[in-house]
């Protein structure tokens, strides 16, 4: 189908636009922009150079897709941001494209980013997540698959948020998330198990038994969390899950959320 491009939008020439894209008036693109069919870009979108976005993306008023880094180490070099599929940015959403040329800031499928929410640079973020208002993503943090994050949550820099992790309201953590859990108050701490969210995922009954009955092991006992791990293979049954949860922990560089 042919593109429906508003006459007042601003698109460069050497921008690469898809099919059946609907651009509406006061849209700003630059050189080295690609995005994929079935796009809608709504008003007063700006989509500057390095970004390269997928099929069937909703990009509503005020969003800034591929914003200059805000780092230090920047000098202007040619990042990318990567954009996949059927992704909803809303109202005044701004992400980063990456620090250092060669590098990208990415954003899988399926994700849902709400008003006001601050992607930054070299991040990178799986698919399904959810992005509550006004969540402050920093540089180079790492998200996996089905997360949630409600209003006001400020992820620190390197941090990594595990599969079907939830982050309350108003959460500012510096430490890893572990897949399945529930995180939240101030100073944050482990809530709980995620069993809503791993019903919804068809994660069976018996197996989030097993998934609690790891993080009694990781938060409950005076282990480290590399011997919490160990435990873990040693003494819970083994599922695809939990080898998630052995494999997260072992990776953690920063350390990981406490229970206080």
């Amino acid at each position: 189908m042919a593109n429906q491009i508003s006459p007042q939008a601003v698109i460069s020439p050497k921008a690469k636009i898809g099919n059946n894209v609907k651009i509406y008036p006061f849209v700003y693109i630059e050189d080295y922009v690609e995005i994929g069919d079935n796009c809608v870009i709504n008003p007063f979108v700006s989509i500057l150079n390095g970004v390269k976005m997928g099929n069937t993306n909703m990009v509503h008023q005020g969003t800034v897709l591929g914003a200059l880094p805000q780092d230090f180490n920047f000098h202007g070099e040619r990042s990318e941001l990567i954009i996949g599929n059927n992704n909803i940015f809303r109202e005044n959403v701004v992400v980063n494209r990456a620090t250092h040329e060669g590098d990208a800031t990415i954003i899988g499928n399926d994700n849902f980013f709400m008003e006001g929410v601050h992607i930054s640079h070299d991040t990178h973020i799986g698919d399904k997540n959810v992005f509550g208002y006004g969540t402050k993503i920093a540089g180079s943090c790492e998200i996996g698959m089905g997360a949630i994050f409600s209003t006001s949550v400020v992820a620190n820099p390197h941090v990594r948020v595990g599969d079907l992790a939830m982050i309350q309201a108003g959460t500012t953590f510096s430490k890893d998330v572990p897949p399945y859990v529930i995180v939240g108050c101030d100073p944050n701490k482990y809530i709980g198990v995620n069993s809503t969210m791993m019903s919804i995922a068809g994660i069976e009954e018996k197996v989030q038994k097993h998934i609690a009955n790891a993080y009694r092991l990781v938060f409950n006992g005076q282990n480290s969390v590399f011997d919490a791990a160990l435990q873990i293979e040693q003494q819970v049954s083994d599922s695809k899950e939990i080898q998630n949860v052995v494999k997260f922990l072992n990776s953690t560089k920063i350390g990981i959320i406490t229970k206080m």
